[in-house]
């Protein structure tokens, strides 16, 4: 498993990410940063470890004059359970979020031995003074090791909420954190053989692929299914990366015949993912559904054809029967699954209870029957007939009306081993059904969610055999499992710990269990002979054998060369050919890619001067005209020929070589291979060599051509001076006896180029001029030509190849597709690039391009652009963690940048008075304006009630209205990132109140009972209401019902309450509704003490949101493609 750890998004406890404590927002990761889906590293691990008895314990921290806090993070004393010392880890200000971030840390990391680690289940919470039920807690589980030391909540939550004296978690200055943690010792062999120990083998995980690897398994284990998969048609010339039965084929294969665990790269590619896609976290579902189909429509014409609806398809019927006339409406429907309700429901069978439950339509949702008007009918659906192999999806996520947001339902759901769905007589079967089928069902696998809503990690139980062996397969793992573990251990629910720590209270501690069922494999018990076959390898093509077979071959070979390094020595030869084909195309710097070159693995203890005999038949060189050079490198990052071997050097052997040129464990051999040839292109004697000689390497430079490449080598003097050389260079180039040129030395090229002038008239040993060195030389520009070549000198030219950079931008509301290239140097200036841009564009203004940088992990734009000349060059605008990208995104604003970001940026929600639809206002502005302004620029751009209508603007949170802003208030600090702004109109009826009218919060309200306590939740669109002198509830009731539009019949279930501190008053409808209410401060900033709320069912809100004038990208959710 790989953990990812993107950007922190809203403070919602559902749409938290666990994750590790970092000072960076950005840390090293590989995904992806914004909303994206993730996977916890730990939720795969934590469950294949053999966890010993829990020893449990809360930890209270009560830290003062916490708003004087001014260091950016704060550690608590340390505290011990289970033999371990922990300390929670806070930000007061948060970890670059604006939000409280809040950590539970080993604290004695740093004394402990090499390969620790220690798994605990913990939750830490922010206590509310005022009224313990609000109390933030957020539960987790983390295998603590040396590499991830801390772990928790990035944004636990808003500092605005935390900050707020009125909210009850900052009283007297002082704040109060709690941590209860339960630890268990972890018994676990690392190294372990899955094959050896079950049978199976795994499959890896590319970064967020466990979710497809849980679904893999599961259709692999149904052997009807692979077999039939073996027998779709392939050919020897298929490429696996292109075809998705061969991929699927090859898969299947070695799950089956292979020891170790299987790669699926092969299959991401044939479905046409990049590293991106593997990267993402889907949905099981939807994976199941979108390959089923692609399957499905790949066995068309073949002998498998109709497989996938054999297996998975069933038929229900949905009907709408009239009570009172002899009408009845029916229409069948196919499914390849079916989605059952958790929320509600305390198992499978109750499910299926609410799937067919009747419903009334009358009142106003009455039915019209054709030939019979409107009409009283029950609407329902049954089963006409359940599929061999039935898959059930479990909605273990689903929106919730309440925060506006996706939760994840954790509530414990049992589920049978055998699931009869002929109970109660067939109550859930359609008159049509054929009662002759018997549908009982045997459970198969269970497929596992653990973690969040935002994310989290997957595996699955299955019993192959539909024996009382269960496996539970987690990516490369797969273990022995008991029933108790695949069945009662994922229904979900809350788990209990004993406090063991004296001196505490010892009420046990409840964590809620977040891994849990999410989707369930039946297979009919008359159907199962058939379904759980033999499949062997007649049933594989035979091409598809002898491909893999020999791919296994070679991975073996692979092992086994691996295995035999210690025995033998890399040696890479360089010669005068690879400079010739490297240098100027490849290499510009130094002189040569030992990648590239030749390569040979000899026995360590071969006598070098017997490896030249190997050298002379590879290149055909006797081994008389053979001399090597050692490379070394020096203190400046270049990597030159040193010196020549000795006849002492070649009489060693290759291993001790080795071991002198390099200490480095491991490290290869790097040689050059000096010979010379006569006029016949032979391999000639070469010239003795004194410890006067130098060797010299040449590269030619061409200003026209703007072309580098290597001439040469030579051997001089020490004493002798460049002039004496100039007449063998020009032969070298091409050029004539006498033509004039310069010469150069290339010194290095990190961390910058640095080539000087080489001054012909003085020695090379004055010039320090050693082994190795290189001399670029060029002729001489002359008058004529120097102002019209962009680089005039060898000099010029190597900073320009330094720092070239081909940039591929691209138009920031399209993130996957090049705009352009251009090509761009390193050290170019903000100004320089936008410059250029504008450019490409035909933009004028190139202050109007706002530039994003790219995040070289999710192959996505970052979040935040680059603000105006913020950075001073181009490299600067592609690094990410120690990495070049070479990606851009660019915007084209409406105005120069400067002036933008001297703006302020505002979302507001208008409500309008009369209609249900709301227009998100995007509000541009001087950052010194007011909400008078705001309102000015919100009545320009929506339809109001009337031309002269008065607008406010307010503050909304969870539901609640926080602020009514005064029109003189400036707009600079203003924030709608974690608050809603809205603006409405303001009724008549609300200018002018009378001395004793009072204006009233108006909140709507549900009443939900956890562990034994019952709270209040808000939920939709709070509002403010004008009350008057003596008015009644009943009044109220009125103007409330028309102002929402609420039916007559739905209206009369809602109650009216007075609500304090979280605690309703229910009011009657005699009650004088302003009597009841303490008169408070108009501008007061914070929730109201006191509102009138209306408790009713949820229902989703009637307003449509429409969005005007949206100036930023926003990354969507991305749907599973399987584009091949």
């Amino acid at each position: 498993m790989t953990m990812m750890t993107p950007q922190p998004l809203d403070d919602d406890e559902d749409e938290e990410m666990l994750v590790p404590n970092s000072d960076s927002v950005e840390v090293p990761q590989p995904l992806v940063e914004g909303p994206l889906p993730m996977e916890e590293e730990n939720a795969g691990i934590l469950e294949n470890l053999a966890l010993g008895k829990p020893q449990a314990s809360r930890f209270s921290w009560t830290i003062e004059n916490f708003s004087r806090v001014n260091v950016k993070k704060l550690y608590s004393d340390v505290f011990v359970v289970g033999n371990y010392k922990w300390r929670v880890l806070i930000f007061p200000r948060g970890n670059n979020v604006n939000a409280l971030s809040m950590y539970l840390d080993a604290a004695d990391c740093a004394t402990l031995p090499y390969g620790w680690n220690r798994y605990a289940q913990f939750s830490l919470a922010i206590v509310n003074q005022m009224d313990n039920k609000l109390t933030v807690k957020k539960d987790s589980q983390h295998q603590f090791n040396q590499r991830e030391i801390d772990w928790g909540f990035t944004s636990f939550m808003p500092l605005s909420e935390l900050y707020d004296t009125n909210k009850g978690y900052l009283m007297n200055d002082t704040c109060i954190v709690e941590a209860d943690v339960a630890v268990r010792e972890v018994n676990d062999i690392w190294i372990y053989d899955s094959k050896k120990e079950t049978g199976f083998v795994g499959l890896k995980n590319q970064g967020a692929t466990c979710y497809m690897n849980s679904l893999l398994q599961t259709l692999y284990h149904i052997p009807y299914f692979r077999k039939a998969v073996y027998h779709m048609p392939t050919t020897e010339n298929d490429n696996p990366t292109g075809s998705i039965p061969l991929a699927l084929q090859s898969l299947f294969y070695k799950l089956q015949y292979h020891d170790t665990s299987v790669a699926t790269k092969e299959l991401t590619k044939s479905f046409g993912w990049d590293t991106y896609d593997s990267f993402m976290q889907h949905d099981v579902q939807e994976l199941n559904r979108v390959l089923s189909e692609k399957l499905e429509d790949k066995m068309k014409g073949t002998v498998v054809e109709g497989t996938i609806q054999k297996l998975f398809e069933g038929n229900h019927m949905n009907y709408i029967e009239c009570i009172n006339v002899d009408f009845k409406s029916t229409r069948k429907e196919s499914f390849y699954d079916l989605q059952l309700d958790v929320k509600g429901c305390k198992d499978v069978y109750a499910s299926f209870d609410k799937y067919v439950e009747v419903e009334r339509l009358e009142g106003d949702n009455k039915y019209h029957a054709e030939g019979h008007g409107m009409q009283d009918a029950k609407k329902g659906v049954l089963f006409i007939n359940f599929p061999p192999v039935l898959q059930l999806q479990l909605k273990r996520f689903e929106y919730d009306f309440l925060r506006d947001t996706m939760v994840k339902i954790n509530d414990r759901y049992e589920f049978p081993l055998e699931l009869d769905l002929d109970r109660d007589n067939g109550k859930y079967l359609s008159p049509d059904a054929d009662r002759s089928i018997r549908n009982l069902y045997i459970l198969h696998s269970v497929l596992v969610h653990s973690g969040g809503v935002q994310g989290g990690h997957y595996y699955a139980f299955i019993r192959p055999k539909l024996s009382d062996l269960w496996y539970k397969f987690d990516d490369e793992r797969v273990t022995k499992e008991d029933v108790e573990r695949a069945l009662e251990d994922q229904y979900g629910g809350e788990e209990e710990f004993p406090q063991t720590n004296p001196g505490y209270n010892n009420t046990p501690f409840k964590f809620t269990k977040c891994s849990n069922a999410y989707m369930l494999v039946y297979i009919r018990v008359s159907d199962k002979d058939k379904i759980i076959c033999d499949v062997d390898e007649k049933d594989i093509a035979e091409h598809l054998r002898i491909r893999l077979k020999k791919e296994q071959e070679e991975k073996e070979d692979k092992r086994r060369y691996k295995a035999q390094a210690h025995l033998y020595t890399i040696i890479k030869v360089a010669r005068d050919e690879d400079l010739k084909e490297q240098i100027g195309k490849d290499a510009y710097f130094d002189l040569v890619d030992h990648d590239k070159v030749r390569n040979f693995r000899i026995q360590r203890q071969m006598r070098f001067n017997i490896f030249k005999e190997e050298v002379a038949k590879e290149f055909g060189i006797p081994v008389q005209f053979q001399r090597f050079w050692m490379w070394a490198k020096r203190q400046n990052h270049t990597y030159r020929p040193n010196r020549p071997l000795t006849p002492q050097d070649e009489a060693q052997t290759v291993g001790s070589l080795r071991e002198i040129s390099s200490k480095v464990y491991g490290a290869e051999l790097k040689l050059f291979l000096e010979v010379e040839f006569g006029l016949d292109l032979q391999s000639i004697p070469l010239p003795e060599i004194t410890k006067d000689d130098i060797l010299l390497f040449f590269k030619l430079y061409d200003p026209e051509k703007e072309e580098l490449r290597y001439a040469g080598r030579l051997l001089v003097k020490g004493t002798a001076k460049p002039i004496e050389i100039l007449s063998k260079l020009n032969e070298m180039a091409g050029f004539s006896p006498d033509e004039e040129i310069e010469l150069f030395e290339e010194i290095k090229f990190e961390p910058s180029v640095m080539c000087e002038c080489l001054h012909k008239r003085a020695s090379f040993l004055s010039s320090q001029i050693e082994n190795g060195d290189i001399i670029c030389f060029q002729k001489r520009p002359s008058d004529k030509w120097k102002d019209k070549i962009r680089f005039p000198d060898v000099p010029s030219y190597l900073e320009y190849v330094k720092n070239r950079q081909v940039v591929h931008v691209r138009a920031l509301e399209r993130p996957r597709e090049d705009a352009f290239c251009l090509e761009l140097a390193k050290n170019h200036t903000y100004d320089d690039v936008v410059e250029k841009i504008a450019q490409q564009l035909g933009l004028e203004d190139p202050s109007k391009i706002r530039l994003t940088p790219h995040n070289c992990y999710s192959q996505q734009p970052k979040p935040n652009p680059i603000k105006y000349r913020s950075v001073d060059h181009l490299q600067e605008m592609l690094m990410h963690h120690n990495q070049i990208s070479d990606i851009l995104y660019y915007e084209v604003l409406d105005i120069p940048l400067p002036e933008l970001q001297c703006i302020k940026n505002l979302k507001v929600t208008f409500h309008h008075a009369t209609k249900d639809e709301a227009a998100v206002v995007n509000i541009r502005l001087p950052k010194q304006s007011t909400v008078g302004d705001v309102l000015n620029e919100i009545k320009k751009k929506v339809e109001l009630s009337q031309p002269n209508a008065e607008l406010r603007l307010l503050e909304v949170f969870c539901h609640k209205i926080y602020k009514i802003f005064p029109i003189l208030e400036k707009i600079e600090n203003i924030n709608d990132q974690h608050w809603t702004l809205r603006s409405e109109e303001i009724p008549e009826e609300e200018k002018n109140l009378g001395p004793n009218d009072h204006l009233i919060h108006v909140y709507h309200f549900t009443k939900e009972v956890s562990q034994n306590q019952v709270q209040v939740q808000n939920f939709g669109d709070p509002f403010l209401l004008a009350i008057h002198e003596g008015e009644t509830v009943a009044d109220i009731k009125l103007r409330i019902q028309k102002k929402l539009q609420v039916p007559d019949e739905e209206f009369s279930k809602w109650k009216l309450a007075l609500l304090s501190l979280g605690c309703p008053e229910y009011l009657e409808d005699s009650n004088v509704v302003s009597s009841r209410f303490q008169v408070q401060r108009r501008e007061v900033y914070g929730v109201w003490k006191q509102y009138l709320g209306l408790e009713h069912s949820v229902t989703p809100p009637k307003r449509a949101y429409t969005i005007v004038n949206q100036t930023r990208h926003t990354i969507d959710h991305q749907a599973v493609r399987i584009s091949n």
